[in-house]
């Protein structure tokens, strides 16, 4: 390496939304500062919604002086900003310093009267190709960094705060991994950010206010469950495996008897209310019929469950449609009448493109040979928080 090479290593700063308690004490202690630091400065980024080194005044004048030589507290910037009729908002966010609009992710606020709740993506694009969903077929970019995902929650907060749309102590009630990206396939970066969500000096949210939504990649949907504790919901969109292999082809890796396993695993240990939320895409004569209604109870047997049927919001070039509003209900009856808790999603923000299934990012994939730089529609996998 050279001189000057090494020079702009040294000089790159530590982004602390990176950085969840333990990793911001080790940052403070390797710079010859307490621990007790990585409280400190948690509490003036978090609490107090401050990215000035130089106005913490209970830090010493010094390492006020010295914290912007070495870390920063960036979060991604706003291209676009929308307002749907509903109350739900959506920001267009650029992940990268030169603002560059062929990567770039969106988050989703959505207001009910008893919460507040954000949809943060965790990578640029996804890989999983699942048939109904835009944003695989474009490919994938990069993982989002923990700093990413963090700075795309306190941006929110701070915006929506500066408005005074506040509930409680916070803008913000709960958090939903449902946007852009397959959370697990980031799963280093996304167990950290859990973390500074859970923490009390971070968010300080409740464990049962942040969701983690997977399409089933079952070895580290049993690490999650190691790691931390937190709501799970399962992109499940089909009751047999031959239906489910062309919907969701993780499926041929990791079939529906090896899912609903490690979804029994997930529940085990926790209060009895505890329970997982499978997500279900209704798609007109695909998944939508009587008998796979049927099939569906069949797999659910007595677990502890909520289904959440998701119409299907179309989006260009795709071949599915969204079955009529009687379909939809027979389906939802057949569940309801044998106990299955199950609710159907209420449209949010289509005015704005925000519903499931309409999320607009833009994507600059490294797994193909060429780059589309059109709009993509996403579908959100955003459940009803638990």
């Amino acid at each position: 390496m050279s001189s000057e090479d090494a020079g702009a290593k040294s000089a790159v700063r530590v982004n602390l939304f990176g950085l969840d308690r333990q990793a911001m004490s080790d940052f403070f202690r390797a710079h010859g500062e307490s621990a007790f630091r990585a409280k400190q400065v948690m509490q003036w980024i978090y609490a107090r919604g401050v990215t000035d080194f130089a106005a913490m005044t209970d830090l010493s004048k010094v390492l006020r002086e010295r914290l912007p030589e070495i870390a920063e507290i960036r979060p991604p910037a706003k291209i676009r900003e929308q307002k749907a009729a509903d109350g739900t908002r959506k920001w267009l966010l650029a992940v990268t310093e030169d603002m560059d609009p062929d990567n770039a992710i969106e988050a989703v606020y959505i207001p009910e009267e008893d919460r507040a709740t954000l949809c943060i993506s965790s990578q640029i694009g996804c890989a999983l190709d699942c048939s109904f969903c835009a944003t695989g077929k474009q490919g994938l970019n990069r993982n989002l960094t923990t700093a990413e995902i963090i700075g795309q929650v306190w941006m929110a907060e701070h915006d929506l705060r500066a408005q005074g749309m506040v509930h409680g102590n916070r803008a913000l009630s709960n958090i939903v991994f449902m946007g852009m990206g397959e959370p697990l396939a980031n799963y280093r970066a996304v167990v950290p950010a859990i973390r500074i969500l859970l923490d009390d000096y971070g968010f300080g949210l409740s464990k049962r206010r942040v969701t983690v939504s997977t399409s089933g990649l079952v070895p580290f949907m049993d690490r999650l469950h190691e790691e931390v504790d937190v709501a799970l919901a399962v992109s499940l969109h089909a009751p047999t495996d031959d239906l489910r292999d062309e919907l969701v082809p993780i499926n041929r890796k990791y079939p529906l008897a090896e899912l609903m396993a490690a979804c029994d695993r997930y529940v085990e240990g926790k209060q009895r209310r505890a329970h997982v939320v499978y997500e279900y895409v209704m798609l007109d004569g695909v998944n939508d019929n009587p008998e796979q209604a049927r099939a569906l109870v069949r797999l659910m047997g007595d677990r502890p469950a909520k289904i959440n049927l998701i119409p299907f919001n179309p989006f260009d070039g795709t071949e599915y449609s969204r079955p009529d509003e009687a379909r939809i209900r027979a389906f939802q009856d057949i569940l309801h009448r044998k106990g299955l808790r199950t609710t159907v999603r209420r449209t949010r923000g289509d005015d704005i493109d925000a519903a499931c299934g309409q999320l607009v990012g833009r994507v600059r994939s490294r797994q193909k040979r060429h780059f589309r730089d059109v709009p993509i529609r996403i579908e959100t996998k955003q459940a009803t928080p638990v």
